[in-house]
This record gives C-alpha cells, sequence and structure tokens, in this order.
C-alpha cells in the first residue's frame, strides 16, 4: 500500500483557496497519510486535521476589520503586519475554538515547513500537540520583510515558501509516492526573481544563507512545480490549483474577493472528486 501525501502551498491570503479544497475534503472524510503545509497552506491544514468545517475561511475573513488582526498598526508596533498573538493565541483559545483534541488525535502525520535563517535551508517540523506545536505554525507563516524572525529552541525561523514552497521532493523522500498537490497560483504561473533585493540585504544582513535563499527562491519554486507538472502527467500527483490567474494579494482585505476564491477552491475540489477517489483507490493495492 503506497503513502499518499497532502502538499500545501503557501500564498498569504490567497490560501483561502486551500481552505475552500479542505472544506470538501472535510466533508466527504478524504484522509491521507501526511500533510506538509507551507505558510499560510499549514494554518489551513491545522483546521482540516481537526475537521472544523468553514473554520479556516471565518478565522481568515472574520476578523479583517480588526487592527489586531491585518493592519499597517501591527506592522509599526510590531515589525509584523499580522498580529501574531492575535492569530495564534487569541482566535484559536478565545474567538474561534480550535478542536485541539480532535486534531491530536488525527491519524495523518503532520508536517509544517519554515526557514532556517542561519543555514537558508527548509525545516521539517512534525506537529503532534497543538497546544505545544503552535508556534511552528506562526514560523512557517512569518513571511520576510513582513513578519519578525520566530526563535524557537535553537532556531531563528521565517516563511517556509521561502526555501521549499512546494515540498513535493520532501514528501516523495518520506515514501509518499503518490501525492495531492494544492496549488495557490494558476497552471501557467511562473515564479519571477524577487524585487527590492537591496531592501531584503540591508534587512538580513546578519543572514547572508536567508537572503541567498529568498534571492534563488524562484529558481526552487520553479523547479519543483515542473516537478509536479511531471508527475501529474505521469499519474503519480493530482494537482488541484485555480483555473485562472488569482488577482489577490497576500494581504489582501477584500472579503468579496477571498470568498470567492474560497468558493473556487470548494468547487475545483468537488470538481476533482472522483479523480481523487480513484486516485486513493488505487495506490491502497
Amino acid at each position: 500500500m503506497e503513502k499518499i501525501g497532502l502538499i500545501l502551498e503557501g500564498g498569504g491570503m490567497r490560501g483561502i483557496y486551500t481552505a475552500g479544497v479542505l472544506d470538501f475534503f472535510i466533508e466527504k472524510n478524504i484522509e491521507v497519510d501526511i500533510v506538509i503545509g507551507v505558510s499560510a497552506g499549514s494554518c489551513h491544514a491545522a483546521s482540516y486535521l481537526s475537521k472544523q468545517f468553514k473554520r479556516a475561511f471565518n478565522a481568515t475573513v472574520d476578523y479583517l476589520d480588526d487592527k489586531n488582526y491585518l493592519s499597517l498598526r501591527n506592522f509599526i508596533k510590531t515589525g509584523s503586519i499580522f498580529g501574531m498573538d492575535f492569530m495564534f493565541n487569541k482566535i484559536p483559545n478565545e474567538l474561534n475554538i480550535f478542536d485541539y483534541d480532535t486534531f491530536n488525535k488525527s491519524k495523518s502525520k503532520f508536517i509544517a515547513v519554515a526557514t532556517n535563517c542561519e543555514t537558508g535551508e527548509p525545516e521539517y517540523f512534525e506537529l503532534k500537540d497543538m497546544n505545544k506545536d503552535i508556534i511552528y505554525l506562526q514560523a512557517s507563516c512569518s513571511i520576510p520583510m513582513f513578519s519578525n524572525i520566530v526563535e524557537i529552541d535553537n532556531y531563528k525561523l521565517v516563511d517556509g515558501g521561502v526555501s521549499d514552497s512546494i515540498p513535493i521532493e520532501y514528501a516523495i523522500n518520506n515514501d509518499c509516492k503518490k501525492n495531492i498537490v494544492v496549488l495557490t497560483r494558476d497552471e501557467n504561473y511562473i515564479k519571477s526573481k524577487v524585487k527590492f533585493s537591496n531592501l531584503i540585504k540591508r534587512k538580513y544582513k546578519k543572514f547572508p544563507k536567508l537572503v541567498d535563499a529568498i534571492e534563488s527562491r524562484h529558481l526552487n519554486y520553479n523547479k519543483s512545480l515542473d516537478l509536479v507538472n511531471e508527475l501529474s502527467e505521469d499519474g503519480n500527483a493530482i494537482v488541484i490549483r485555480p483555473k485562472n490567474p488569482v488577482k489577490i494579494s497576500q494581504v489582501e482585505k477584500n472579503k468579496t474577493k477571498l470568498t470567492a476564491l474560497y468558493n473556487e477552491g470548494y468547487n475545483d475540489a468537488k470538481e476533482a472528486y472522483e479523480d481523487i477517489l480513484n486516485f486513493i483507490k488505487n495506490s491502497s493495492y
């Protein structure tokens, strides 16, 4: 029996597309062996594994008008445009309660990807107890230039998308020869080289390998994308992604646009349902 992985790309607020896909998975009780989430993908994976339908959507859009959630004020006061304590403490523990027990009982292994500032390399953290491990979600979502470095144990971490935006090679190397890949860009998207290189070098001058990783991100991204497309053609991956270019930024606050993208993700997953069932069934032989 072949293991099946579920790989979830990030993209900030574009990740609400993934939330729609995962809500359909919750409805249909689609489960996999390993879930590998990057940035926003890791956050939405948590609600998928806690089996809380629509939680990821609500956690994304319900607080758009709250300056503690996403605002320039946050950035000026804390160095992070997203309110990290608000997102990773107040929301799950007070406003939109996270089902820690169900998450902790999940049969799926959950990996959140972050980037090591000192090495520029990806770090893959297994989250087993969300009460203790939620800090790794924060690290996975800490977008360079827009968020602070997260220090955990001996690690200094930022967003996993810097070093491994689409961790397909990691999945394969961990015995997942069959993978469902959820992307937040359309099939014609090709990542370009990062802009504002001088600002990045200035901000992260103490971390030259992180700067190198940021500057070469487009090369690694496009290489992973080529592999995903190749695996899809060979029948070893199912790719779910928007059909058209996504006109939503990483820090989008337009609820109408976000809702439409969520619905698109849900409907795209629904459209792929029979293929997913056959994919899982054939992998179980």
